[in-house]
């Protein structure tokens, strides 16, 4: 729940966020006046008296489940109500980001029944209704919403790379081990939140604070199973082993079901999907304040380079971050990037923001001494 201002503020009331029943019973009970909350998603029959005894003139119900008597009373008393969209896979008022045992919940020896393959099939399905599209915007806002509260008070770098990074090799393994020690460091790792070198980075977040040969046990063990394209059993594993080991909380995950070829990892501590994709890339790279981090990969990972860069140069005196690619010999030659990049910084402040690496173990304290806060 996000309370903006007191509750006996009478003027310009700023949103109050209620996410839970124990919130939605605790406020009530203290308060009669809803003007400037937001009720998200909560299951409220049985709450009839409580309401009626309400002024819930400029409150907002989102996805509420009422008795309808109940509604078309708060309707008439100036509230306003968003109901349920019909026939969906998902909740387009969530108020929570996901994790991975709830985009898995069913996995077994198939895929398909779990969440996140049916919210893909229906993303896929014939058709962009304005229902369809109205209920994919409603959810990304929902999305939204949650990673800023996740977002607050965190120092986040990026961790970007190419999904094709496969487990038991040995730059899945450098990912994980960099992302392990920028984690140790007090910051929260933001991936993509796909296989290959993202999940390797959440995985390191993940066992950061465990011993060294931990996550290389981990490592080992995740080796036996190293084709996502099977996703029940490469999801399979990765949920065993984030059973195993406590979550230091300090991971995020960005997918999105536009690439519902790459299923999800769930080692993040929490996991923002979206489906659009291009508001996914914006947000991903807007969050990483203390710097991004790009790892060997393919074409989503050169736009995420210059995409970042663009935001780097032009950004406002002191709202600028730290790029770090790692791979002198990847970047200059297999694919190019940073001639472009270091080119585009020639004369401009972008150029002590632009740092190419081959060593790993420098790129916290380059972030640490040229990003912000």
């Amino acid at each position: 729940m996000r309370e903006d201002q007191s509750m006996t503020a009478r003027h310009r009331p700023q949103p109050i966020e209620i996410e839970t029943l124990a919130d939605f019973d605790r406020l009530t009970a203290a308060h009669t006046d809803l003007s400037g909350w937001q009720i998200q998603g909560l299951d409220l029959t049985g709450r009839d008296s409580i309401l009626r005894q309400t002024r819930p003139t400029g409150a907002l119900f989102l996805g509420c489940t009422l008795p309808e008597d109940t509604a078309d009373w708060l309707r008439r008393h100036g509230a306003l109500l968003f109901p349920k969209v019909p026939d969906l896979p998902f909740d387009p008022y969530r108020a929570h980001l996901y994790t991975g045992p709830e985009l898995y919940a069913g996995l077994g020896s198939s895929y398909d029944a779990t969440p996140d393959a049916q919210i893909y099939a229906w993303w896929r399905a014939d058709g962009r209704s304005l229902t369809k599209t109205l209920a994919e915007s409603l959810h990304d806002h929902s999305i939204d919403d949650a990673l800023d509260e996740w977002v607050e008070g965190r120092r986040i770098v990026g961790v970007m790379g190419g999904h094709a990074t496969q487990r038991g090799t040995s730059d899945y393994a450098d990912a994980a081990r960099l992302a392990a020690k920028l984690a140790r460091g007090g910051l929260s790792v933001a991936t993509g939140g796909g296989p290959g070198s993202m999940e390797a980075a959440n995985l390191g977040a993940r066992l950061c604070e465990l011993p060294a040969l931990d996550l290389q046990q981990a490592l080992d063990k995740l080796a036996e199973t190293p084709d996502f394209t099977q996703v029940a059993t490469w999801a399979g594993a990765a949920l065993e082993l984030a059973q195993r080991y406590p979550d230091s909380g300090l991971s995020l995950g960005i997918p999105t079901w536009y690439y519902g070829h790459e299923p999800p990892n769930p080692f993040a501590s929490q996991i923002a999907k979206y489906f659009r994709n291009a508001l996914r890339e914006d947000i991903l790279l807007s969050i990483c304040k203390a710097g991004v981090v790009f790892l060997p990969g393919s074409a989503g990972t050169v736009q995420e380079i210059f995409q970042a860069a663009c935001k780097v140069y032009y950004a406002a005196p002191g709202s600028d971050f730290a790029m770090v690619l790692v791979g002198h010999e990847y970047w200059t030659e297999v694919l190019p990037a940073w001639s472009l990049l270091n080119a585009l910084g020639q004369g401009h402040p972008m150029s002590g923001r632009i740092f190419l690496v081959d060593d790993a173990e420098s790129v916290r304290e380059i972030l640490l001494a040229h990003s912000p806060g």
